[in-house]
This record gives structure tokens, C-alpha cells and sequence, in this order.
């Protein structure tokens, strides 16, 4: 075999040359943009696991299960707790500036904190959601790809 590909262990050289079928065969290429680090970290990872630098990409990405998709009511739920948590913690400054300089506080310091806790805990709840449950009938089209 002359001038074979660096970083493919001899194995994978050899079983190139079989005779493959046309379905399987790579001829497209996917181009992806990647900072000096990363490509330095992924040609590491390559040698590191003894596979070319494409073998480690193709396994990363179809191996691997995908984030859990959220609905739209879901999203913007999470965007609407987003801007309340805000909201709280602008009252929380001016509760804690209003005790510094010893004027009538607003609000109830502890009670603002458990609120705003708890709304973190809702958003954290939100997050972790998976919408695709197995006992749903119908599929969730709400979803767009960027």
C-alpha cells in the first residue's frame, strides 16, 4: 500500500481495500469549523483511541444520544421564569440596599430568597424535562432545527 493515511492503524488500512457496497461507501464530505485548540484536540483524541481523526468524528457524533428537545411552551416558560428571577433579584438589591442604610425594607429578605429558589428549582425542572415521552400518541412538531 503506498503512502498510506497517517493516524489509521493497519487493520483499518487493510479492510479499506474489501470490497464494500455502494451504500456504505464515504464519498461525502461535511465541512466543520474548528478553533486551533479544538483540532489539536481532536487530532490528540485520534491518536489517543488509534482511529483517524474522521472515525472519531463519525463515532462522536452518530453514537452518541442527542440533548432532550423541549416544546415551545416549554422554552418560553423557561424564558418567562428567567425574566421573574430577574425581577426578584432587582427586589433582593433594594432589600439588601434598603437594610444597609437602615431604611423600611420592601420585602421579606428570607422569603424573596426561598422564592427565588424555588423558581430556580422550576427552571432547573424545565430544563431536565424530556417532552418525548414513550406513552405520547401523537409527535411534538414544535421543535425547529437552527
Amino acid at each position: 500500500m503506498k503512502n498510506p493515511p497517517r493516524n489509521v492503524p493497519i487493520f483499518s488500512q487493510l479492510m479499506a481495500n474489501r470490497k464494500q457496497s455502494k451504500a456504505l461507501v464515504r464519498k461525502h464530505i461535511f465541512p466543520v469549523r474548528l478553533s486551533d485548540i479544538e483540532l489539536d484536540m481532536i487530532r490528540i483524541k485520534s491518536l489517543d483511541a488509534g482511529m483517524s481523526a474522521s472515525e472519531l468524528m463519525r463515532r462522536n457524533a452518530l453514537m452518541r444520544p442527542l440533548p432532550k428537545r423541549l416544546s415551545k411552551i416549554s422554552l418560553q416558560t423557561y424564558w418567562e421564569l428567567g425574566q421573574i428571577g430577574n425581577n426578584l433579584n432587582q427586589l433582593v438589591k433594594a432589600t439588601n440596599i434598603a437594610l444597609k442604610i437602615g431604611r423600611t425594607l420592601p420585602a421579606d429578605l428570607e422569603l424573596l430568597r426561598e422564592l427565588l429558589e424555588l423558581l430556580h428549582q422550576c427552571r432547573r425542572d424545565i430544563a431536565s424535562d424530556d417532552v418525548d415521552d414513550d406513552d405520547s400518541e401523537e409527535e411534538d412538531d414544535d421543535w425547529e432545527a437552527d
